[in-house]
């Protein structure tokens, strides 16, 4: 019987908040990407952005850092993604009309430059000890029943995402965002102001990115300099984003779900390796420690496998302009046939 709480829990709390968690985060993403072809390399620091806005805004009083304004809890999930928006506008008028390339440099610079700001201004963030006891909402709740009321909040965050950049996908806006990623020259040739329209997906991006964050702050119960770190932010949105399909929002919640499972269920088959394995008549010791690296490994191994059988991710992208009046999906990115 405990073994099945176990499992019940393990499927609760990491499988499907976690990986609603990172659906959120790459919905963000497939915006940016996905609908506008802007290479966004500095998630992570939009994360910290929303974690920490919304730990300093909801906790009570504290010595060690900036707080004391015990807002509620929406109203901090709220902020940080008005902060996170307000800080992305800033940086997007400065690098917005950089080339992909260019673009992914200079954002993963910014996202270094707010990670060491949050680490080093003790004052309002605690430094690298970081904040911990931040609030969580329905922890007032018996467990598992906090554990599940939070799941379903972070689910139906999800789901009413997904509906609102569905309805922008398939409005003028969205496929303005696509001519623009497809042919930026000519779509300012018909006359459309193209940084504009580049700066609204990188805004509405990272407000959803630090909605994200928000939640992976009450998750963690706890937010420091190591709790976005780019391996776990940057990293798995972008191959979660490409395995599901960049440019299609089902693609990118599928893409989340799947390479979170791979992810998180790899900690547990870590944890069943032998403390020594004895290679050449030499002892390694820390197996556990050291076999972490495969995670990194399996992802990038289902990746390859994922596009070796869809270029195009597991659900590719399709054009709401040609889907026709029976419900078929349109025609797949370069196709003309």
């Amino acid at each position: 019987m405990e073994e099945l709480a176990g499992y019940g829990n393990y499927i609760v709390s990491s499988l499907l908040t976690m990986g609603g968690i990172y659906a959120i985060l790459t919905l963000g993403l497939n915006i940016q990407w996905g609908f506008t072809g802007l290479f966004n390399a500095g998630i992570a620091g939009f994360i910290a952005v929303g974690a920490y806005v919304f730990a300093i805004l909801t906790k009570g009083p504290a010595a060690e850092h900036l707080g004391g304004y015990d807002l509620p809890l929406p109203l901090g999930a709220i902020a940080a993604m008005i902060v996170a928006a307000i800080i992305a506008w800033a940086i997007g008028k400065i690098c917005i009309r950089l080339r992909s390339d260019y673009l992914a440099i200079a954002t993963i610079g910014i996202a270094e430059i707010l990670r060491l700001i949050l680490k080093n201004e003790t004052w309002a963030t605690n430094g690298p000890r970081g904040i911990s006891g931040v609030d969580k909402a329905f922890e007032w709740l018996p467990r598992p029943w906090g554990d599940i009321a939070f799941m379903v909040t972070i689910l139906l965050t999800v789901l009413v995402i997904y509906l609102l950049l569905e309805r922008a996908w398939r409005s003028p806006w969205g496929r303005l965002t696509t001519a623009i990623r497809d042919n930026e020259d000519s779509a300012r040739a018909a006359g459309k102001d193209v940084e504009t329209f580049r700066l609204q997906s990188f805004v509405i991006g990272a407000a959803i990115m630090g909605l994200a964050g928000a939640y992976l702050a009450q998750v963690q119960k706890f937010i420091g300099p190591d709790s976005t770190d780019p391996t776990t932010t940057t990293f798995l949105a972008w191959v979660m984003l490409i395995a599901g399909g960049s440019g299609n929002n089902r693609g990118a919640v599928l893409g989340a779900f799947l390479l979170w499972t791979v992810w998180s269920a790899t900690q547990i088959v870590t944890g069943w390796l032998p403390q020594e394995i004895i290679v050449f008549g030499h002892p390694i010791e820390n197996v556990p420690v050291r076999s972490t690296y495969l995670r990194i490994f399996l992802i990038g191994l289902v990746l390859q496998i994922v596009l070796q059988r869809y270029s195009a991710g597991i659900l590719p992208e399709t054009r709401p302009a040609v889907a026709g009046k029976s419900g078929k999906t349109g025609l797949e990115p370069g196709r003309t046939t």
